[in-house]
């Protein structure tokens, strides 16, 4: 089989719109899990009462695949009253999955954290939520900067599952591809690569992100 480099001319520009839509969809599914994974942190550590419900919530969500939660919420979301576009649950969806994980991750994340730091901010008088804010949030990031980047990285992987419930996002793009074409040597291989090039610009990232913080808190 021969490599036919003027099929990735014909086919790119339509690469480049699923790996835009991978773009945007992992970008706010990342940001919105990770919100939501250090809610679900903060209640953990905060309200015993919550602990077994984000407990039991963290476990279902790590314990199942990600295509089966899709295919629940797309498929079988109708039939509770729930109708969403492709796009809009596999944005739900990856946040949902996503925050399980990042969730553990700040969870650890705190652990890292002297528990001395915040006796010692709350005996000068700083309020809980200053306490958060100005003695452990810094120093949480530090510690988890590492883990959630490689947690991101793995969900743009993941995300090549939502072409399945027709997300035209790059995985499906290239599917396409392979469709019309009736080849695969070219639309994997440039699909390998574009998913490299992104997990590659997601690890150069979390490095800058982590370095920098950590020189800022040494100042």
């Amino acid at each position: 089989m021969n490599f036919d480099p003027a099929l990735l001319g014909t086919y790119g520009p339509q690469l480049l719109i699923g790996l835009g839509w991978t773009a945007w969809i992992c970008l706010v599914s990342i940001i919105a899990g990770a919100v939501w994974g250090l809610a679900l942190a903060l209640l953990r550590r905060r309200w015993r009462a919550a602990s077994r419900l984000v407990s039991a919530y963290v476990s279902v969500f790590r314990g199942t695949p990600l295509l089966i939660q899709l295919f629940v919420l797309y498929y079988g979301g109708p039939g509770l009253g729930l109708t969403l576009d492709a796009v809009t649950t596999g944005l739900i969806g990856l946040t949902l999955y996503g925050g399980a994980y990042f969730s553990e991750i700040f969870r650890a994340g705190f652990t890292a954290v002297p528990k001395g730091q915040e006796e010692a901010a709350r005996s000068l008088g700083l309020s809980r939520w200053l306490t958060f804010r100005l003695v452990q949030l810094p120093q949480l990031l530090v510690a988890v900067i590492p883990p959630m980047t490689n947690q991101s990285i793995i969900l743009l992987k993941e995300s090549a599952v939502l072409s399945v419930i027709t997300v035209p996002e790059l995985t499906f793009q290239t599917t396409r591809m392979v469709a019309e074409t009736f080849t695969v040597i070219e639309p994997y291989l440039s699909l390998a690569l574009l998913y490299w090039v992104a997990a590659t610009l997601v690890s150069r990232v979390g490095q800058y992100a982590e370095a920098a913080l950590t020189t800022h808190l040494r100042q």
